[in-house]
C-alpha cells in the first residue's frame, strides 16, 4: 500500500514538472497524404470531388506508454466559388496516463491558377480542441496523506486549484499548396495562435507551433497493360519520392523516402528521423516505415503501413501500425468538364 502510494506522489510531481507540456507535440501519420486535411488545410476540395476517410494509428502496442490516434474527416469542392470545405476530427490517447486530446475542426480552402499547368491553393482552419487528464483520479498530493497515519487510507481533495478539469482552446492554423501535373510543394502552420494548455488555473503553457513542409515528384515509369473495361486505355505506373518536413517546438523531423504505384498497387518506404540532430541529447532516429495501398477504380483507397522502430525503444516497443481508409465519390455529370485538368500529383497515403 505504503509503496503504491510512494509511486503515485512520484506519478504526481513527474506530472507537475513535465505533464504540464505533456501535450508539446501533436501526433503523426506515416501515411501523411491519407491524412491530408491533417497535414495541411490547403488540401480541403484538392480532389475536385467529395471525400470522406479515416485514419487509425497504434503506436508501440508492446508497451504500456503506447498511443492511440483515430481521425475521420470529409471534404468537398464547390466549383462556383473554387473554394474547398472540410470537416476534421481527431482523438489522441495516450495508454498509461490517459492523457486525451480531442480536435474538431472546420476548412476552407481556395484555388487559384497561376499560369498554364499551375495552381496555388491557400487554406485556412480554426479548431477547437480539448485536453484531458485521464489519470487526474490516481495523482496524490500532500494534503490527501494524514500524517498521523501515512500508510493508512488517502484523503479526498487536491491543493492545485483547477488540476482535473479539462482544458478548451481554439487554434488557428494556415496552409498553401502549389502543383502542377507532377510536382507539389506544401507549407502549413498550425497553432499559430499558440493556445494556452495549461491544466493549472494560473498557468500558462503556450501550444508550440507546429511546422510542415512537404514536396515531391512524380516520374512516370510508362503506360502499363491495358485496362480491363471499355475506355481502351493503359494502367499508370510512376514512381514519386517524397520529403516532409516537421518541427514543433524543439522535435524536429524528416520523412525520406519514396512511393512506387503499379496501378492499382501503391507500395512505399521512408526513413524518419534526423540522426544529425538530437533532441535533448537524445539520437532523433525514429523508424523506417513500410507501405502498402490499393487505389481500387471504384474511388476506394485502403492502407496499410508499418513502423519499425530504429530509436532506443526497439523493436520490443511493437513499432507503429496504422490503416487508412477513404472513398472519393464519382462526379455527378461525368461527361461535363472539369474546373482544371490537372489533377494534383501526390500519393493517397
Amino acid at each position: 500500500m505504503f509503496q503504491a502510494q510512494i509511486n503515485t506522489v512520484f506519478l504526481t510531481l513527474v506530472f507537475l514538472a513535465t505533464g504540464i507540456n505533456a501535450f508539446g507535440q501533436d501526433p503523426q501519420y506515416s501515411q501523411y497524404y491519407a491524412a491530408p486535411l491533417y497535414l495541411n488545410p490547403a488540401f480541403a476540395g484538392a480532389e475536385l470531388a467529395t471525400r470522406v476517410g479515416v485514419n487509425y494509428r497504434n503506436q508501440w502496442p508492446g508497451l504500456e506508454a503506447n498511443f492511440s490516434t483515430f481521425s475521420a474527416y470529409a471534404d468537398t469542392y464547390v466549383e462556383e466559388y473554387n473554394v474547398g470545405v472540410g470537416f476534421l476530427v481527431t482523438n489522441d490517447t495516450e495508454g498509461v496516463s490517459g492523457l486525451q486530446s480531442t480536435h474538431v475542426s472546420g476548412i476552407l480552402s481556395y484555388e487559384l491558377k497561376l499560369a498554364d499547368n499551375l495552381y496555388f491553393k491557400p487554406g485556412f482552419q480554426a479548431s477547437y480542441m480539448r485536453r484531458d487528464i485521464g489519470f487526474y483520479e490516481n495523482l496524490v498530493f500532500a494534503n490527501q496523506i494524514n500524517p498521523s497515519d501515512p500508510f493508512g487510507p488517502i484523503l479526498p481533495g487536491n491543493d492545485i486549484t483547477g488540476l482535473g478539469d479539462p482544458v478548451n482552446m481554439l487554434s488557428l492554423s494556415f496552409g498553401g499548396l502549389v502543383f502542377t501535373d507532377n510536382f507539389w510543394f506544401g507549407l502549413s502552420t498550425h497553432h499559430i495562435n499558440r493556445p494556452n494548455q495549461s491544466f493549472l488555473d494560473e498557468g500558462i503553457s503556450r501550444l508550440p507551433v507546429k511546422y510542415s513542409i512537404h514536396t515531391g515528384y512524380r516520374i512516370s515509369l510508362g503506360r502499363g497493360s491495358p485496362r480491363n473495361d471499355f475506355t481502351h486505355t493503359y494502367k499508370e505506373r510512376y514512381f514519386t519520392p517524397t520529403i516532409n518536413y516537421k518541427r514543433q517546438g524543439p522535435f524536429e523531423q524528416l520523412d525520406l523516402g519514396g512511393y512506387l504505384y503499379l496501378e492499382p498497387i501503391v507500395l512505399g518506404v521512408w526513413y524518419r528521423g534526423l540522426p544529425y540532430k538530437p533532441v535533448e541529447k537524445q539520437s532523433n532516429r525514429d523508424a523506417v516505415v513500410l507501405m502498402v495501398g490499393f487505389n481500387l477504380p471504384s474511388g476506394l483507397n485502403i492502407g496499410y503501413s508499418f513502423d519499425y522502430t530504429v530509436s532506443k525503444l526497439g523493436i520490443q516497443s511493437g513499432g507503429a501500425h496504422e490503416i487508412s481508409l477513404s472513398y472519393i465519390f464519382p462526379p455527378k455529370n461525368p461527361g461535363a468538364p472539369r474546373k482544371r485538368d490537372t489533377i494534383l500529383p501526390c500519393p493517397k497515403f
